[in-house]
């Protein structure tokens, strides 16, 4: 059986892909949470994952870090973790890496905390861009290819990657136009992100360096997580 190394619920924005693709595909594994802790986790997770980081699968001795590379070791092995068309296959590869090296400005302003809800102090030019690219990419792959999932009639990697997304729109109160609005309580409604969410609210572990950069963000108006 697989062993994912994940980290907490609340912020783990990396860990959340695989665990949430795995999960909509029933691919069996256990899973080991190591929450952060003050200063640095790399030697913490160096235990287990060369790079020193979060997510890591572990498969009979072998370690595959990175979100990207442990989706293309599942779809090694597994079917459905990439549509079967050829088209919309090679769409939601492109999907899926432009999310996995791009949009900075999302990642550093709305960094990635389920249960609280926040207003943002300000929407800069570079974060409405990412905003507006992200709006784009949706609005095209639900049209193309008939949704209610990215890429299809099914929940695939594409959708797992974007997964960390709709709970940022979620927090941070974010607008998208067209069909892409539609899609964001399509993807928080799916069993396993629910399970994720539920799971986040229960932690009691807090990490104050992500706190901090939330307050800096933004004003905070709920907080729904256990005390």
């Amino acid at each position: 059986m697989y062993t994912l190394c994940i980290a907490n619920k609340n912020y783990s924005s990396w860990s959340l892909r695989p665990w949430v693709l795995m999960r909509a595909l029933d691919i069996d594994f256990a899973e080991q949470l190591l929450p952060f802790e003050a200063g640095s986790n790399y030697q913490r997770f160096r235990r287990f994952a060369p790079n020193g980081k979060v997510p890591c699968l572990l498969d009979a001795g072998v370690a595959i870090w990175d979100s990207l590379a442990i989706t293309e070791y599942l779809a090694e092995r597994h079917a459905g973790v990439w549509p079967q068309d050829p088209a919309a296959r090679a769409w939601a590869r492109c999907a899926a890496a432009e999310m996995h090296a791009g949009f900075s400005a999302l990642r550093d302003r709305c960094s990635m905390s389920c249960g609280v809800r926040v207003r943002l102090r300000e929407t800069p030019p570079d974060l409405q861009q990412d905003l507006a690219r992200i709006e784009e990419l949706w609005n095209e792959g639900l049209q193309r290819f008939g949704g209610p999932f990215l890429a299809g009639a099914a929940f695939t990697a594409v959708d797992a990657f974007y997964a960390p997304v709709a709970f940022r729109i979620q927090t941070y109160g974010l607008a998208l136009a067209g069909r892409a609005a539609a899609y964001v309580p399509q993807l928080l409604g799916q069993a396993p992100m629910r399970q994720w969410y539920d799971e986040a609210l229960r932690e009691t572990w807090r990490d104050e360096a992500h706190e901090a950069h939330t307050r800096l963000m933004g004003e905070t108006l709920h907080d729904y997580r256990a005390a």
